[in-house]
């Protein structure tokens, strides 16, 4: 039996969708798609044709804009003046189905311009009205879809813009090898959030059949099309729900429309539950029978961009402010439909006599709260108050982490659960669906600073992986008269802790590419964490340059609170450490009043924070905005490692944070909310969160796992132990032996076969090698393949890839084109030429021969094993052998080298021209066009290139090996600063 086609996997997905209701049309090139659009768009709006006048402003209307701005275009009416001297507004989609004309057609070409020679065509596109919404790009069995992925991002910078850009109106992206279907908004640039589409039971739906069904049907379309998308004015980005957070809104949206019950949503930490109860908002303010829809979030600090987000789709709902009355102001006013509010400004409102006059009328109207994390905010009296004020209130809570009896807490008799408060659960989407679905990353869990009863030793050897014996921890609390604050507390144990930590960051947080956090029980501890890492930070700087070695000091930040119960997350009864799931021994982190030694502590720790970074924060007056800069520079990668008790380990979103070191106890939604600051995906780089544990919490994360997965999900949820993983790499290592037992055999791999079976090989040895690297037990040395052997494979596989990438196979198919290189697991951004020279800068500096030569020595061993200096190398290694003897002690390796490599630079463009008989003005915009936009050229814009007339036979192959000549040229003299 053949493998199906291509091309016959394109005409089966056709005729399908010709039985979903689909009309197939013959529209093939730009000219029939205008002439198309134009026709349907009269049809649409139940107009005769429109004159040469009545189009041109139609046109003008449409073809205007970037994505984005199309993209609102599209969902907005368009005025029309008609020759007859009436007037009005047409439409391009309906949220209802029926009003929508569906046809489908493909390999839809787009001519070349501006010079190009190549021509665009593209799959099968869906129109709706006319417009291209849906673009499905298909690729054989057997491909990876990966390549599908990179085809569409190619396509979206080079073809979808040409000749009239009617293809800028894509809003939906499908790519399908068959047996694997994906989704997502115009715009995506990172394949990890492409998504599969699901049943309500969250089960993948993958085969290109079942996928046609259920979700490119007319009416799923226009569902996903005119209510599923959302346009992010912060970013002007397109984004499109998942599956999970559309069966929510549809369950929320249900219930409002015909019942007046409440009703809940679990959906993991890190799903996007924002997302979600944002697009609710939206089309719950359009139903005429809902007075108000209050957003309620139980903390001060909501998301910059959120906040945005709300503000911009209705001026003014976020309220901002401290000051109640400008909610009751809100309130006041009835056109105001969508609010969006802190819980506690809620309660003073409604609790508070003056303000009963403004707010009254809304006693028996339907009003509709949405609680952000009600986890954490609804077991208390500020419930009640707004059950008995609102007599007529709908209440849908979101949460990752709902309140099970297991971890409730009782009241009057009453087991206070997130079913006894929201009636009814209407849709789950747990954390062992979402790591199926690569939405979050697995939990890599590391238990060090384990003791024994006997003699009370501490070992921070711990033990690796997930350690499933680490329970002398618990025989420890056993053991009779031993005081465990005091043992938690010993200064010499937090010492360990704190040098443990700064020997062993850079491994977790790969050389820093990642940021991490620290939680510990209590703000005394806290200051004492804080000031040892000074210390020791300073003891290792001073010894590691006395060794030749360079440490540049981890950027450790600091907030927390010196009054009454603020370093909880605060909620509106100011509920217990214990309720919120953060469990301290003595509770020690939560002052009875203000502490003054501990105020002039946060004082003096701002103070440093305002100078490191030109900012002029306070304890007081200033103290969110402090927070709120915080958070923004952990997301930036500009703090190594964030120092809290309670405080950001619950909403708290950074896509580059991937450790949390922990020394306090945690359970159940506290411990998950905890660990789930550190599974946001973000590349390939990041394969799942590090959790660094000083206290045993093995038991405590087994129950927590049971109790919020509802399913079994400890070997779901966690990385398999260190010894595995190195199993598998060996044994990965072993098969690239196989079939190349050294580097220079790859250069003897006769057939794209062969080299197809070494690419796949040493992939494999790649991503295991992602996984080990944040294990401080790898010694990557002591294994089957050495740090130079991998650098020499990796640069072996990197000039094959860009071989592939760069060569041009008109007359066959390549079967290294079905694979994806995946070379974000070989990029390497930290140790770069500015790293090299801070070395070769202590090593003039040092008035010690030997010390001088093992600066030189670690450098040479740097760009020998270093992928990313791979290109480099030869240049360095001149300037160390011809400029380095030449400098005194003082001089600025940073000037030196610069003029070295500038000279070497003019040489190496000097020489490129020469040979290639290049135009050197031309040459130079290009360059200067890289280092403005970091965009490699593309092969039709080096046409004006050579100096001389190419012949037409001889003209594709010229310009491909001007790409990459070009592409090599900046790699070398401009990438890795």
């Amino acid at each position: 039996m053949s493998t199906q086609s291509e091309y016959q996997l394109e005409n089966d997905l056709i005729n399908q969708l010709v039985q979903l209701g689909i009309e197939r049309v013959n529209v093939h090139n730009e000219a029939q798609l205008l002439a198309n659009l134009k026709s349907q768009i009269e049809r649409a709006n139940g107009i005769p044709p429109l004159s040469e006048n009545e189009w041109k402003q139609v046109w003008s209307y449409l073809n205007n804009g970037t994505i984005f701005e199309r993209a609102k275009n599209l969902r907005n009416k368009c005025p029309v003046s008609f020759d007859n001297g009436t007037s009005r507004h047409i439409e391009f989609l309906f949220s209802e189905h029926r009003k929508n004309h569906f046809q489908v057609s493909n390999q839809i070409t787009i001519d070349p311009q501006n010079g190009s020679q190549r021509t665009y065509r593209f799959d099968v596109t869906i129109l709706v009205n006319g417009l291209p919404l849906v673009q499905i790009e298909l690729k054989k069995r057997g491909m990876e879809i990966a390549k599908a992925f990179h085809q569409v991002h190619r396509y979206s910078r080079e073809a979808y813009s040409a000749g009239l850009g009617l293809f800028q109106f894509i809003q939906l992206f499908v790519i399908s090898n068959g047996v694997n279907t994906r989704y997502y908004a115009n715009g995506t640039s990172n394949i990890a959030f492409i998504f599969p589409w699901t049943d309500f039971s969250n089960t993948p739906i993958n085969e290109i059949v079942d996928f046609a069904e259920v979700f490119l049907n007319p009416q799923h379309l226009t569902q996903m099309l005119s209510q599923y998308m959302v346009l992010l004015e912060t970013t002007q980005q397109l984004m499109v729900l998942r599956p999970y957070q559309i069966y929510a809104v549809q369950k929320i949206v249900e219930r409002v429309q015909t019942s007046s019950e409440n009703g809940y949503i679990w959906h993991t930490t890190g799903s996007g539950k924002t997302l979600t109860s944002f697009k609710a908002s939206q089309i719950i303010m359009q139903m005429p029978e809902v007075e108000k829809v209050l957003f309620v979030v139980d903390r001060n600090d909501l998301d910059t961009q959120t906040a945005k987000e709300f503000n911009h789709f209705k001026t003014d709902s976020v309220d901002s402010t401290t000051n109640t009355k400008t909610l009751v102001n809100q309130l006041d006013q009835q056109h105001d439909k969508l609010i969006v509010t802190t819980l506690q400004k809620l309660n003073r409102a409604i609790s508070t006599d003056k303000y009963s006059e403004h707010i009254n009328y809304l006693r028996d109207k339907k009003v509709v709260f949405i609680f952000d994390e009600c986890h954490r905010s609804q077991f208390g009296e500020t419930h009640r108050n707004i059950k008995k004020f609102f007599h007529n209130a709908q209440m849908f809570g979101f949460t990752g982490t709902p309140i099970f009896d297991d971890n409730s807490q009782s009241q009057a008799g009453l087991k206070l659960t997130t079913d006894y408060l929201f009636n009814e659960r209407l849709h789950q989407y747990v954390i062992v669906d979402a790591i199926r679905d690569k939405n979050v990353l697995q939990f890599q869990i590391d238990y060090r600073g384990i003791y024994t009863a006997k003699g009370m030793q501490q070992s921070l050897d711990g033990v690796d992986g997930q350690a499933d014996d680490v329970g002398q921890a618990d025989e420890v609390e056993k053991v009779e008269g031993i005081d465990i604050k005091e043992l938690y507390d010993n200064p010499k144990r937090l010492e360990m802790i704190a040098r443990y930590i700064v020997d062993h960051h850079d491994t977790k947080t790969k050389q820093r590419d990642f940021t991490a956090m620290f939680c510990v029980n209590s703000v005394d501890t806290l200051i004492k964490y804080y000031e040892l890492f000074e210390q020791v930070q300073a003891e290792k700087q001073q010894h590691d340059k006395a060794q030749g070695k360079l440490f540049k000091p981890l950027t450790i930040a600091t907030i927390f609170s010196y009054a009454a119960n603020q370093d909880v997350e605060p909620t509106a009864d100011n509920s217990s450490p214990n309720q919120s799931g953060m469990i301290d021994e003595e509770n020690t982190d939560i002052p009875t009043q203000i502490n003054v030694s501990n105020r002039d502590k946060l004082d003096r720790y701002i103070a440093q924070y305002n100078a490191k970074f030109q900012t002029n924060y306070n304890s007081g007056e200033q103290f969110y905005p402090y927070y709120r800069d915080i958070a923004d520079r952990v997301k930036k990668k500009e703090i190594d490692i964030l120092l809290v008790v309670n405080m950001f380990l619950t909403g708290f979103d950074s896509k580059p944070l991937n450790t949390l070191y922990v020394d306090k106890n945690l359970k159940y939604h506290g411990l998950i909310q905890a660990f789930s600051r550190t599974n946001r995906v973000l590349n390939e780089n990041k394969p799942f969160g590090n959790i660094v544990c000083f206290r045993n919490l093995k038991r405590a994360t087994d129950e927590a796992l049971a109790l919020f997965s509802n399913k079994q999900a400890k070997s779901i949820v966690l990385i398999r132990p260190f010894t595995e993983i190195k199993q598998d790499y060996e044994k990965a290592v072993n098969a690239l032996k196989e079939i190349t037992p050294t580097e220079q055999t790859v250069d003897l791999l006769q057939t794209e076969d062969e080299q197809l079976e070494f690419i796949k090989a040493f992939r494999e040895v790649m991503r295991n090698h992602a996984q080990l690297q944040t294990f401080v037990e790898y010694d990557q040395d002591q294994t089957g393949l050495d740090k130079q052997q991998y650098a020499n494979f990796a640069s072996k596989y990197s000039d094959l890839c860009r071989e592939v990438k760069t060569t041009t196979k008109k007359d066959k198919v390549s079967v290294l084109d079905d694979v994806d290189f995946q070379l974000e697991l070989l990029h390497s951004d930290r140790i770069n030429v500015g790293y090299i020279i801070q070395l070769l800068q202590m090593a003039v500096d040092s008035k010690d021969e030997q010390l001088r030569k093992q600066y030189e020595a670690q450098v040479l061993d740097l760009i020998g094993s270093e992928v990313s200096l791979h290109d480099k190398q030869e240049l360095i290694q001149k300037f160390i052998d011809e400029t380095m003897p030449r400098l005194i002690n003082g001089e600025k390796v940073e000037d030196a080298f610069a003029k070295f490599w500038d000279v070497e630079k003019e040489n190496a463009y000097q020489a490129i021209c020469e040979k290639e008989n290049l135009n050197v003005t031309v040459f130079e915009k290009i360059l200067n066009d890289y280092h403005y936009t970091k965009r490699m050229p593309r092969k039709d814009e080096l046409t004006k290139l050579p100096n001389y007339s190419m012949a037409l036979s001889k003209r594709s192959s010229i310009l491909d090996q001007l790409v990459a000549q070009t592409r090599a040229f900046i790699e070398k003299f401009y990438m890795g600063w």
